[in-house]
């Protein structure tokens, strides 16, 4: 994944050129955690699908050709749904989110062409030996499907009501660590660590309005400079104003406000402002500055977040769609994966708040956490049921889904460990939204791999039976017989279908 680090971020240096946006030193490090984080979790799951398929075949070409038939079509509609979940942003407002969009592409999209062709030429030059020294021999028994995660997918179905209830509660209740949860910080709330800039900025504040060091500039035509200034020394909030420079035309005045800034009260003082100075006639004024810059940013986050995530969604649904040809399955893996992201939200926020003392979330968060977490998450889930449904043509579905997880347990829960871990990563950076992000994509991706993928869904399926796969073949299928196999649905002409 090194390697496709380097070649990915030289490819977005080009695409930012071609396509005129800058991308700036936290995109890159976004993009890099991406490519790490997503790029290991395909190479896990080839190599333990690889790994499987030499304990059945003698030829390691020929166990190395079915793995990557098996879990390429997965490893290809997660890497799929991430890339269109990513290019989203392009519909985003806010510069920085298009240009992590795009650059997340373009890694994720290098990361799946190393795992998917890169990985497997590796796999076949190097012998059984890369597995010393547990190296896999033909006709060994398969550990996986006697192993831990067998044992818990045998304790889910053994009572599916109450691991289902219990998942719920659990994620209702990390849910309401959303309450009080404000959006925005202020200039001294941006670093988590001591910044000079910032001391010197609560050093002015002491001892003058608090805007003194980052006024507000209104500018207006210069025959209503006297109206204007009425207006503007008249709003709550405004603790001096005075005229800056002249054109022929224009005046513009500088505005200190009593509030710091960017904090709630500067932001309801710039509000008032533009309603007064835009209410002057033949005003035609303007307010502008960093305060109101970053009101404006703020706001267009909140549309972002309102036209974006619908977008996401139906991505996510649409490839889940086509790779499970079912209408069940994908709506309630896109509701648990929602869930968690609430969940994960929600704890996140009570852990900035009440323990790391934390103002808010940052203006950016929640839309990036959403994507990065549905998008990723997602993928455990393609990964389970993608199995599931192979083994649910020849098993029935529920002994399909408990193999799934016997069978994919151990490797999707290793790659969801790791990639927390790469996101975490990022809270040892000194800005809080970099440490919001990766704390909660973090926190966000052990609850879908520990909790969801493990608990939550198989508990779904066990309990919806066939009708998860509706209306696919699959869910017509038989019952499994007494013995415990499946029997498949008879099609015309006598043959047996696969769904």
């Amino acid at each position: 994944m090194g390697t496709a680090d380097v070649v990915a971020n030289a490819l977005i240096a080009v695409v930012s050129r071609a396509v005129d946006l800058p991308i700036d030193p936290s995109t890159t490090g976004i993009v890099d955690v991406l490519v790490f984080g997503a790029g290991t979790n395909y190479a896990l799951l080839l190599i333990a699908r690889y790994r499987e398929e030499l304990r059945r075949r003698p030829d390691r070409r020929d166990a190395l050709r079915h793995a990557l038939t098996s879990a390429g079509p997965a490893v290809a509609a997660s890497a799929t749904t991430v890339v269109l979940s990513l290019l989203t942003l392009t519909a985003a407002v806010l510069r920085n989110d298009r240009a992590i969009g795009v650059a997340g592409a373009v890694g994720i999209g290098t990361a799946a062409l190393y795992g998917l062709v890169v990985l497997p030429c590796a796999l076949a030059v190097c012998g059984r030996g890369l597995f010393w020294p547990f190296v896999p021999r033909p006709r060994q028994p398969e550990p996986t499907r006697s192993g831990g995660w067998a044992k818990v997918g045998a304790m889910v179905a053994r009572r599916p009501r109450a691991v289902l209830a219990g998942a719920l509660v659990l994620l209702v209740v990390l849910t309401t660590g959303l309450s009080g949860a404000r959006l925005g910080l202020s200039k001294t709330e941006q670093f988590r660590v001591q910044a000079e800039s910032i001391d010197g900025l609560r050093t002015l504040s002491r001892h003058f309005p608090a805007g003194t060091a980052d006024p507000t500039i209104v500018v207006g035509r210069a025959g209503a400079e006297e109206a204007l200034l009425a207006a503007i020394t008249g709003t709550p909030g405004v603790a001096s104003a005075r005229p800056t420079g002249r054109t022929t035309d224009l005046v513009g005045v500088n505005v200190v406000l009593t509030a710091e800034p960017d904090s709630s009260a500067s932001y309801d003082t710039v509000r008032e402002l533009r309603e007064r100075v835009h209410s002057v006639p033949a005003a035609d004024a303007r307010v502008g500055g960093t305060v109101a810059t970053n009101l404006d940013t703020r706001d267009a986050a909140v549309r972002d977040l309102k036209v974006v995530v619908p977008l996401i969604l139906a991505v996510v649904l649409l490839v889940l769609l086509l790779l499970l040809r079912s209408l069940v399955a994908p709506l309630v893996l896109v509701t648990t994966v929602v869930a968690t992201f609430f969940a994960s939200l929600g704890a996140s926020t009570f852990l900035f708040t009440h323990l790391l003392g934390y103002a808010a979330l940052d203006t950016s968060v929640p839309l990036l956490s959403f994507l990065f977490l549905v998008a990723l998450g997602v993928d455990y889930n393609i990964f389970l049921t993608t199995r599931a449904r192979e083994e649910s043509a020849t098993e029935g579905t529920r002994q399909g889904i408990l193999t799934s997880l016997a069978v994919t347990g151990g490797v999707i829960t290793s790659a969801g460990v790791l990639l927390a871990a790469v996101f975490a990563v990022l809270g040892v950076l000194p800005l809080v939204l970099l440490t919001e992000i990766g704390v909660i994509v973090g926190l966000g991706v052990l609850l879908d791999t520990l909790l969801v993928r493990t608990l939550l869904v198989p508990a779904i399926v066990l309990l919806l039976g066939r009708r998860f796969w509706w209306p696919s073949v699959l869910a017509r299928q038989a019952d499994p017989a007494p013995d415990g196999l499946a029997q498949p649905a008879p099609v015309p002409g006598g043959a047996v279908t696969r769904g």
